[in-house]
């Protein structure tokens, strides 16, 4: 870390703050003020910008956040890079037990590949590379503990699957063709949604995420997902019509697959971007969550429109 905080006296005004910085040598590297009460402890922090924009007569009290992220003094560089990826701070005070600011860890600390970062297209950039250098250092047993929950979606999934397929082993039974289909239905919808998770995290690359990009790209991936469904549905309806002779099931393929695949492309871009909003990490946990939604909707649009055309052609 940096020991070179610069920190700012709770009970000063702006216009005081910046006197005394001026009169005092400052250190290296100033991303934020750290503001610290009579006996060091941090109570706060200024953001660069809004001080120099500020008030003279304005209370530096007035303009800190109180939340405020720190690091303990035993957090190891694994721990800080976690930090800074969940956080997506330039630097965070590290602080020792009772609150006092000891000194700054900036986001070089965990990559030298950030150092300079007007060098970067944006900070998006330098987020993602602390997040590839946090996901290579961690160890097997905290690299199990981030993926396994997720996987246990899969897991779910498959076994809501299957749930489903046995409440409609009645359908099966009576109609044993509906069975072939089934992997071709789950394969189409799987893949177009797999599709949009990798589409959509590429977006976020360099991409401040929020509600009006969230909602500009289902719009956009809704009309494009339209097009995949029923370009795939009529195709393997197509198949199904020549192959067993069966206009129904034909229609109930066809159909399940276009709704399917317009579902599976649709999760691909919310999940993402909800947990994105949560502060997960979307590269782990978006794909199981999307296949585990994607095989559930799929089957049940499946069963439930062919069981619907059969009862009203019988």
């Amino acid at each position: 870390m940096w020991r070179e905080a610069t920190c700012l006296p709770v009970g000063r005004t702006v216009g005081e703050a910046l006197t005394r910085l001026r009169s005092e040598p400052l250190g290296q590297r100033i991303v934020y003020f750290y503001v610290v009460d009579e006996e060091g402890r941090m109570v706060g922090v200024v953001p660069t910008r809004r001080l120099l924009t500020a008030d003279p007569q304005t209370a530096i009290a007035s303009l800190m956040v109180r939340d405020v992220v720190t690091l303990p003094e035993s957090a190891s560089v694994d721990d800080a890079a976690a930090m800074f990826l969940r956080h997506r701070l330039l630097a965070l005070p590290v602080v020792d037990g009772s609150g006092r600011v000891l000194g700054v860890a900036d986001v070089s600390m965990v990559t030298g590949e950030v150092a300079d970062m007007a060098a970067r297209q944006s900070a998006e950039d330098m987020f993602q590379l602390v997040g590839a250098h946090a996901t290579q250092s961690a160890g097997p047993w905290r690299s199990f503990r981030d993926r396994f929950p997720w996987l246990l979606c899969n897991v779910g999934g498959g076994l809501v699957a299957a749930l489903i397929a046995g409440h409609y082993e009645g359908l099966l039974n009576a109609v044993i063709s509906l069975a072939l289909f089934i992997p071709v239905v789950l394969a189409v919808s799987e893949s177009v949604g797999m599709q949009s998770v990798t589409l959509t995290l590429q977006s976020f690359h360099g991409s401040r995420v929020g509600w009006g990009f969230l909602a500009s790209a289902l719009r956009r991936e809704l009309a494009t997902a339209a097009m995949l469904g029923a370009g795939c549905g009529c195709c393997i309806g197509s198949v199904v019509w020549l192959w067993k002779g069966a206009p129904v099931m034909a229609a109930a393929v066809a159909v399940a697959v276009a709704m399917a695949m317009v579902t599976a492309a649709l999760l691909g871009v919310a999940l993402p971007g909800a947990l994105r909003a949560l502060r997960h990490d979307p590269r782990i946990a978006a794909g199981p969550i999307v296949l585990a939604l994607t095989d559930f909707a799929a089957l049940m649009f499946y069963f439930s429109i062919a069981s619907w055309l059969l009862e009203r052609v019988s």
